[in-house]
């Protein structure tokens, strides 16, 4: 798609000379210190591999480099960032992945008017609209917002601390408080069974309320009143931010500076409470986890009243194949299976075991976890809040199974407690089904999205346009289960899983067509259409379809071929050489049957071909085994070798469409 012609308009050179003013002005309040440099200067060589990676719209290789953890905001020499490189050379899904993975594209910043001026189309420059800052949260909002509303949540009741004010009450809670301000980190580390907490009566109320909004991760507004009551407050807020450790409070309610700054520090805020509850959880939570016999797990016993104030147990039970004892001299040892403990296989592994082998019981792992937290999740909010066992408060902590693994669980607490949400290709698979039973979309999306990418060989069109449907020593050993994506697809109403399925397989069909999975997948589809009809259309099928028209345009889009995609053109067509008739003519029409001395080849028109010479020089074959002229004559007839295998397919298992 080609970009917009260049606007030569005086709102166009206006536009631009006020680009160039904001770069002035952001370069002048950085250096002054009264900014933070959004953009900074990477030099490093992963950034440098990631911003070619945006540059050839790599896909995979982009969402490797994010994984690793690179600044996706950063900059590279010559001033570019990964999304105005992605937006610039016209790559709509990486610029989409970028933006759902935190780059920004704010309209008063110069890289954000940058990125917009510069986008190939309009497509793309849509797309960075909808992600502008007035129009989105920032990524830790939802994090955020969840803590804030703690404060004003009554059902289920999660606080386990009250603090007297002058004249108000007001209920807290602890990890919360020991997470965020080191004095009561230390309070409450010499003493967690403390359940109640007095204010001073000097010290306003409102005062009060501020520094715990602020703990809660609030936004703390400077409208304070006027007068003698604004200076009370404020000498309040500064004398609890100096008790409560968190000096930067009142400084930040004091300067509250321009918009851009204000956001600014709100976002520096966020990302150190966030931190701050990352730490606690790692050193709390995962610390304090428990494994124990799967027999015996239902038998821990954990106070109520304990130091790291859980108020629940989690539970999850390791799978069936996740560990096997291996014969030895000795003593049993347990087997290395190929491929990952969970979710999508990765290579062939024998499942196989020796009756003769004695079993390692069974481990589950308990997690000690808050309530508070796990609120996030509207199965537990439900849960809580029933009259049931689950809900009702008692000596010793409930124990709650999940039905996932331990480490699949460890993923969902981390996203819960933190909104980190950084796991492997192999647990993706897992993660999806368990975020979909429990309603966490955003997780959900975050699994889709990983499995769509880094699995996603087709989307990249540097590493994975595969027309010939070559294969390499990366796809013998797939990274995913095709088949199970479609279906995760399918049962957690992810469509992107569904197209993902669909394009993957038309840019392998040649390996896929024959096998029974495909078969049985296609079966499926065909009947997830209730009431279906004869006339019905199968939705992987139409999909695949799609793709494989897109998997071969490409091809001949740059070559003048491009008409023979379409659907009239490509019926007079089928006339083809089964011999290998090239269609490298740059008319695009097929040579006359009567030109004898036509090879395929500029060198060989007038000669007669020689099949010898080119078998020993290297011929270009069709699937079926024919020779082509030229690998676009390949192409052609592929394409219309694999049509015809889906219609063969159609016509065997008694389906139309």
């Amino acid at each position: 798609m080609s970009g917009d012609p260049i606007d030569k308009s005086p709102d166009a050179i206006l536009a631009k000379h006020q680009l160039e003013k904001a770069l002035h002005d952001e370069k002048l309040a950085v250096s002054a210190g009264r900014l933070k440099d959004e953009n900074p200067l990477d030099t490093s060589s992963d950034f440098r591999r990631f911003c070619e990676a945006c540059r050839r719209g790599d896909l995979r290789s982009c969402q490797e480099q994010i994984s690793k953890g690179v600044n996706v905001n950063a900059r590279d020499e010559f001033d570019y960032t990964p999304l105005i490189l992605a937006s610039l050379c016209g790559h709509y899904e990486v610029a989409q992945l970028l933006l759902e993975s935190g780059a920004k594209c704010e309209r008063d910043t110069f890289q954000g008017e940058r990125c917009l001026y510069n986008a190939l189309n309009d497509r793309i420059r849509n797309l960075l609209l909808s992600y502008d800052f007035s129009k989105s949260t920032d990524p830790l909002q939802p994090l955020a917002a969840h803590i804030t509303s703690l404060l004003s949540r009554e059902i289920p009741k999660t606080t386990d601390i009250v603090v007297h004010t002058s004249d108000a009450t007001l209920e807290l809670h602890k990890f919360v408080l020991s997470a965020r301000s080191p004095y009561f980190a230390k309070k409450l580390a010499t003493a967690p069974e403390t359940t109640t907490w007095k204010l001073a009566t000097s010290i306003p109320t409102q005062s009060f309320e501020t520094c715990i909004r602020y703990l809660y991760l609030g936004d703390v507004g400077a409208d304070l009143g006027e007068g003698e009551e604004e200076q009370a407050i404020l000498t309040g807020i500064d004398k609890l931010s100096r008790q409560l450790e968190v000096p930067q409070l009142l400084e930040n309610i004091l300067h509250s500076g321009d918009r851009r700054q204000a956001r600014q520090r709100r976002a520096d805020d966020l990302e150190k409470g966030r931190d701050q509850l990352t730490r606690w959880f790692e050193g709390n939570v995962l610390k304090h986890k428990v494994e124990v016999d799967q027999e015996k797990a239902d038998d821990v016993k954990w106070d109520s009243d304990n130091g790291i104030f859980a108020d629940v147990l989690l539970r999850a039970d390791e799978e069936e194949d996740e560990e096997e004892p291996a014969p030895s001299d000795d003593t049993p040892q347990v087997r290395k299976t190929e491929g990952p403990l969970n979710g999508i296989p990765i290579g062939h592994f024998n499942q196989n075991r020796s009756p003769s082998r004695p079993r390692q019981p069974k481990r589950s792992v308990l997690y000690p976890c808050h309530r508070a937290m796990l609120l996030r999740s509207e199965v537990f909010a439900t849960m809580f809040a029933s009259p049931f066992r689950e809900g009702q408060s008692s000596t010793h902590l409930h124990i709650v199974p999940v039905d996932c693994s331990p480490a699949v669980l460890e993923v969902i607490l981390t996203f819960l407690y933190t909104e980190h949400a950084d796991f492997p290709l192999a647990l993706a698979l897992d993660v999806l089904h368990a975020a979909d039973m429990l309603f966490i979309e955003k997780l959900k999306q975050r699994a889709a999205l990983l499995i769509s990418t880094l699995g996603n060989g087709s989307a990249s069109v540097v590493e994975a346009q595969n027309p010939r449907g070559e294969t390499s020593a990366d796809d013998t050993d797939e990274p995913i289960n095709v088949y199970d994506v479609i279906r995760a697809g399918w049962d957690t109403r992810v469509p992107r899983l569904e197209e993902f399925g669909a394009r993957y397989i038309a840019y392998r069909l040649e390996r896929f067509i024959d096998e029974v999975e495909f078969q049985a997948i296609v079966r499926e589809s065909a009947s997830r259409i209730k009431g279906r009809q004869e006339t019905d259309t199968v939705e992987l099928i139409d999909d695949i379809r799609y793709y494989l028209s897109e998997r071969f345009r490409l091809r001949f889009e740059d070559t003048g071929f491009g008409e023979m995609m379409d659907e009239e053109q490509a019926q007079s067509r089928d006339t083809l050489s089964e011999g290998g008739v090239a269609l490298d003519r740059d008319d695009g029409e097929k040579p006359a049957a009567e030109d004898e001395g036509y090879s395929g080849s500029p060198e060989g028109q007038g000669l007669a071909p020689d099949i010898e010479h080119l078998e020993t020089q290297g011929v270009v074959r069709t699937l079926d085994g024919e020779i082509a002229g030229d690998e676009f004559a390949q192409d052609a007839i592929n394409y219309q070798i694999l049509l015809g295998k889906i219609e063969h397919l159609m016509e065997d298992l008694g389906l139309d469409g």
